[in-house]
């Protein structure tokens, strides 16, 4: 028998997950020049609106969590809260970013529409309720060494501290080396106890693949999000760069920016099709 599905949450006033429109998370990996992320920014949110999808911009102010201690960490939090406050100022549009420790969360708060739990993070009990007291919404990744079942308890956390407004993100488990695996099986499953979200980049992500950094199977981003949205999701995470193989962080997975429009309308045909 299928699972019933969750209630939609809010994003924000004007967007909500889980219901009758598609939802975006989109930006790259990681702010790299104040003009790079306006420049995206810019260009996902006229995506946006030619195509009538809600679109969320997301980026790192902080990746806490790179193979090599001398890999790119992004622009900092100060200089990264304050430029992710101009994307929302001047395209009028919400934004997402990591929050990786509970001390960061009323100051990442202030700025960010979503908190996001970052994948390793999401069984940590105080970031969790600190997210959840946040009066933000809440996005927990999916572990990659958790069950998929087993993610309702991270969402119970946000929850019981107050916060009707959790979704989760499935961006695949650890297989072997280097590779991570989406088993379709977990959309319906995590759909049964909150909105999911399909992390389409980071499940082509090959961890560690590079010698002291992180790999990517971009080409297979495109057919992996047509079977997510055909077996069923309420939004998608993707992360773009106008120029992937120079980008500081997670190039090899990211989708080229000039190549992601055409990307996202089939998804959208196959995800109205799918509903």
């Amino acid at each position: 028998m299928m699972p019933s599905k969750a209630p939609s949450i809010s994003i924000t006033e004007n967007i909500q997950l889980g219901g009758d429109r598609l939802v975006i998370f989109a930006g790259p990996c990681a702010i790299e020049t104040e003009d790079l992320t306006l420049q995206v920014a810019r260009d996902v949110k006229a995506m946006g609106e030619r195509l009538d999808i809600d679109v969320v911009f997301k980026a790192s102010y902080d990746k806490a969590n790179r193979t090599s201690l001398s890999s790119y960490r992004s622009a900092g939090m100060d200089e990264g809260l304050r430029i992710l406050q101009r994307v929302k100022d001047e395209f009028e549009m919400p934004v997402i970013t990591d929050v990786h420790e509970s001390t960061q969360m009323p100051r990442v708060a202030e700025v960010a529409d979503v908190v996001q739990i970052p994948a390793f993070l999401c069984r940590q009990t105080d970031l969790l309720i600190a997210a959840g007291k946040s009066g933000r919404a809440v996005n927990i990744k999916r572990g990659q060494f958790m069950a998929a079942r087993d993610m309702r308890f991270a969402v119970q956390k946000v929850q019981q501290s107050g916060n009707p407004n959790v979704f989760l993100t499935e961006r695949g488990v650890t297989f072997g080396y280097h590779d991570l695996i989406v088993d379709m099986r977990s959309f319906p499953i995590m759909r049964e106890f909150a909105p999911v979200v399909y992390d389409v980049t980071h499940s082509i992500q090959q961890p560690g693949a590079m010698d002291g950094s992180s790999g990517g199977a971009r080409w297979l981003a495109p057919p992996l999000a047509r079977g997510a949205v055909a077996v069923g999701v309420d939004g998608l995470f993707l992360e773009t760069h106008p120029d992937p193989d120079n980008a500081l962080s997670d190039g090899p997975n990211m989708i080229p920016t000039g190549e992601l429009e055409a990307v996202l309308a089939k998804l959208k045909a196959i995800w109205e099709l799918a509903r």
